[in-house]
């Protein structure tokens, strides 16, 4: 049985981030940290190649395996109406999973340990975990480890108040002529049509004028089947963006949970819970790139100095709470989800909503981009948040 200082479970986002950013530095009495990371073998549940996207201001540490940036953004209303707006000095930026993965590989030095293994079991203990895996041909593997960040998936949301999904399918297209303007991030094209409870749009990512990742996406309580996001691709593409001519070269589909339950991200004295499985998911937005940076950010800030390193929820609890009442009025129906959107836009400068949306707006600023929400519908839903408390935490 090998020992560790840290040990990783799972390579996606959040393990190979913790992993890169683990990986140089000293630990208190330590020293550099013998860092193992465990992931399924090839052909194991791994997940998908994927499209993250987020932004930020200035250069970034990913600006070297970006697949696109946009300095200039658009939403779309119901009615066709277009606001559209550069964003300087941030950019609204694109990475594809693979090419991060290469990236942080290259650069993981000999005290990062990789392992292919599935995990079937975690004992924690009081100064060390034990991780139990199988190898690739069956074979127990079992590895212990001072701290221990699982960043699966959980295997089951917690209790809630409301959970939605976002939900969507996405082609990358290639049309016969000019038909996308590249320096522009269309983020909600609002003229899709709309489900009776939640919200859907169309978002398209411009990687060229003819190349360009097209989505449909929506916020509801449950995900379409194959046909489905192939007949909503059909109408938004052709009906709506009016391409005639394209050939799909791939496409991408996944589910994020969207809820107000609260997901801990300590789960025994030396596992902790990072990522989506640990909070780093903004519940009204399904935006977690840059909730993962900042959950690695703090974990090693603790880890340089000697503290337990529990992840954060990388989200202050006022942001919590009004996610809490959007999620709430798009789910019982009161609130308009496509209008809702469509006036935050309209009615704000689009870096104030972005910042509102990241949680990294100030408190004045916040507060005139929230009183732009449709008064009545959301005030009967805070009220019934208040008087009907959110479930107990899962652990």
């Amino acid at each position: 049985m090998r020992g560790f200082d840290l040990l990783i479970v799972g390579a996606g986002a959040a393990g190979l981030s913790l992993a890169r950013a683990a990986a140089g530095i000293v630990l208190p009495g330590v020293g550099t940290p013998r860092i193992a990371l465990v992931e399924p073998p090839a052909g194991g549940p791994r997940s998908p190649d994927r499209t993250w996207c987020f932004w930020e201001r200035g250069a970034g540490p990913w600006d070297a395996v970006l697949a696109a940036r946009w300095d200039t953004v658009s939403v779309v209303s119901p009615s066709g109406a277009g606001h559209e707006q550069a964003i300087g000095p941030q950019s609204y930026k694109m990475l594809r999973s693979r090419d991060f993965d290469e990236y942080v590989r290259a650069g993981l030095g000999p005290n990062v340990h990789q392992y292919a293994a599935t995990v079937t079991a975690i004992d924690d203990g009081a100064d060390h975990a034990t991780v139990h895996a199988e190898g690739a041909d069956g074979s127990p593997v079992s590895l212990t480890a001072r701290r221990v960040f699982d960043s699966r998936p959980p295997t089951a949301l917690p209790a809630a108040r409301t959970t939605l999904l976002q939900h969507f399918r996405g082609w990358f297209l290639h049309t016969a002529h000019d038909a996308f303007d590249p320096a522009t991030a269309l983020l909600m094209d609002l003229r899709t049509p709309q489900p009776r409870n939640g919200v859907s749009f169309g978002y398209v990512l411009p990687l060229s004028s003819r190349e360009a990742l097209v989505e449909y996406t929506e916020f509801t309580r449950r995900v379409l089947d194959d046909e489905g996001y192939d007949q909503a691709l059909h109408r938004y593409t052709q009906d709506v963006l009016g391409l005639e001519r394209f050939t799909v070269a791939a496409s991408e589909q996944g589910v994020i949970p969207m809820t107000d339950g609260r997901l801990p991200t300590r789960a025994g004295r030396c596992v902790f819970r990072l990522g989506a499985a640990g909070g780093a998911t903004r519940p009204s937005t399904g935006y977690t790139f840059s909730g993962i940076q900042r959950q690695v950010a703090s974990v090693v800030r603790d880890l340089e100095r000697g503290r337990p390193p529990t992840p954060p929820i990388p989200h202050k609890r006022r942001h919590l709470a009004m996610d809490s009442v959007l999620l709430r009025a798009l789910d019982s129906g009161r609130l308009d989800g496509a209008a809702f959107f469509a006036r935050l836009f309209a009615r704000n400068d689009m870096r104030d909503v972005l910042d509102f949306l990241d949680g990294r707006a100030v408190l004045g600023r916040e507060l005139l981009v929230a009183a732009t929400a449709p008064v009545a519908p959301m005030s009967v839903t805070a009220l019934e948040c208040v008087f009907r408390p959110s479930p107990p935490s899962i652990l």
